[in-house]
C-alpha cells in the first residue's frame, strides 16, 4: 500500500507504533503546503493519505489519486479536507477523535486563568520592575476570584467535557451551547446547563470555543455576536481559528466590551506579525494571552493519535471499514 504522508517526517517516526513495521506501506513525505500537483507527479498511486491536521486537502488531489482509499487527519481537526469530494468519490475521511481532548483542555483552564487573574500583564510588571505599583493597582481593583466567573462553553465534545471536568474543581458555574441538546443523565453527569447560544452569549463571563469549523460555524464569533455578550467578557479559542472574525474581536477588544482574550488558534497560519488580533496596541495586547497551536501537542496525545491513525491504516488493508469516519461513508 502506498501512503502521501503531509506532515513531519521526524515526528512521524518518532510516533510510529512498532506494528507498522511489518506493515506492507511504501511511505512518501510532502511538506503539509506541498501543491496538488506536487503530490500527484511523486505519489500518483497513493491509496491512503496522511495530513497533518492543518493541511490542505482538496478535490483535485482527491480526484486526481484513482486508487485512493483513506484520508486520515492526523489530530481531532478535518475542516482543511473536502468532505464532499472525497465522499463522491468513496473515499474515507477519519480523524482521531479525542486524542487530544486532556492535553487542550489543560491549554483552556490555562488561558481562562491567564486572562482572568491578568498573568501577562503582571508578567510584564515584573520584569519592567513595576511590581509593587502594579500589586496595588490590582488590590485596589477587586479582582474576582477565577470561581467567580460563569463560564460557556460552545460544543460539547470530548476537549469540552475533558474542560468541564477541570473547572469542577474550581466552582465555576458552567453553560453550553450545542445545536442538539444532550440528555438529563449527560448535563447531570457533567454538572452543566444548557442554554440556547444567544442567551448563553450574553450570560457567560468567558465564552470558550469547542466546535469544528462547518459552514454554520465558520467566523461565527462576529460583531453581531460579540454585541449579545456583556461588556467586560473573555473570550478563548482552542478550536480553530475560523471560528472567529478577526475584525470583529479586534475591535470588541480595542473598545474594552472584551476585556480580555485566549488563543491557541489564529486564523490564518501560519500567523503573521501583522494579524489583527496579534498588531494591538501594548495596553490591549497585554490583555491577550496567545499560544501557537500547541494545545493538543503533547506526547501521550500524539501517541494516542497516531496508534489510531495506523490502526485505521491496518483496517483499511484488511479490508475493514476504519474508525471515526467523518464524511457520512
Amino acid at each position: 500500500m502506498k501512503i502521501a504522508i503531509l506532515g513531519d517526517r521526524k515526528r512521524y517516526e518518532a510516533y510510529l507504533p512498532p506494528f507498522v513495521h511489518d506493515l506492507p506501506v511504501e511511505l512518501t513525505f510532502f511538506s503539509p503546503s506541498a501543491p496538488s500537483r506536487q503530490i500527484l507527479a511523486q505519489s500518483p498511486d497513493a491509496q491512503v493519505i496522511l495530513a497533518d491536521a492543518i493541511a490542505p486537502v482538496g478535490a483535485e488531489l482527491i480526484h486526481g489519486l484513482p486508487r485512493l482509499q483513506l484520508i486520515h487527519s492526523d489530530g481531532v481537526g478535518y475542516n482543511a479536507i473536502d468532505l464532499d469530494a472525497a465522499r463522491r468519490r468513496g473515499v474515507y475521511v477519519c480523524n482521531c477523535k479525542g486524542c487530544n481532548a486532556d492535553a487542550v483542555a489543560e491549554i483552556a483552564v490555562m488561558l481562562m486563568l491567564m486572562v482572568t487573574r491578568r498573568a501577562v500583564q503582571g508578567y510584564r510588571a515584573v520584569i519592567e520592575g513595576r511590581q509593587m505599583a502594579y500589586k496595588e493597582a490590582v488590590m485596589a481593583a477587586a479582582v474576582p476570584e477565577f470561581a467567580d466567573h460563569s463560564v460557556g462553553l460552545v460544543g460539547l465534545g470530548d476537549i469540552a467535557k475533558a474542560t468541564a471536568r477541570r473547572l469542577a474543581p474550581f466552582g465555576n458555574r458552567l453553560y453550553y451551547y450545542t445545536p442538539h441538546r444532550r440528555s438529563p443523565q449527560e448535563e447531570r453527569e457533567w454538572n452543566i446547563t444548557y442554554l440556547p447560544l444567544d442567551e448563553l452569549v450574553g450570560t457567560c463571563d468567558i465564552l470558550s470555543l469547542h466546535c469544528p469549523v462547518t459552514p454554520e460555524t465558520e467566523g461565527m464569533v462576529n460583531q453581531a455576536l460579540l454585541s449579545k455578550m456583556h461588556p467586560g467578557s473573555y473570550l478563548v479559542n482552542t478550536s480553530r481559528g475560523q471560528l472567529v472574525d478577526n475584525q470583529a474581536v479586534r475591535d470588541a477588544l480595542l473598545s474594552g466590551h472584551l476585556a480580555g482574550a485566549g488563543f491557541d488558534t489564529l486564523w490564518p497560519e501560519p500567523t503573521p506579525a501583522d494579524h489583527p488580533l496579534v498588531d494591538l496596541p501594548p495596553q490591549v495586547r497585554d490583555r491577550v494571552a496567545y499560544l501557537p497551536h500547541i494545545g493538543g501537542n503533547t506526547g501521550p496525545a500524539f501517541r494516542r493519535a497516531y496508534a489510531a491513525v495506523w490502526d485505521n491504516v491496518r483496517r483499511v488493508l484488511d479490508g475493514e471499514r476504519p474508525a471515526n469516519i467523518v464524511n457520512g461513508l
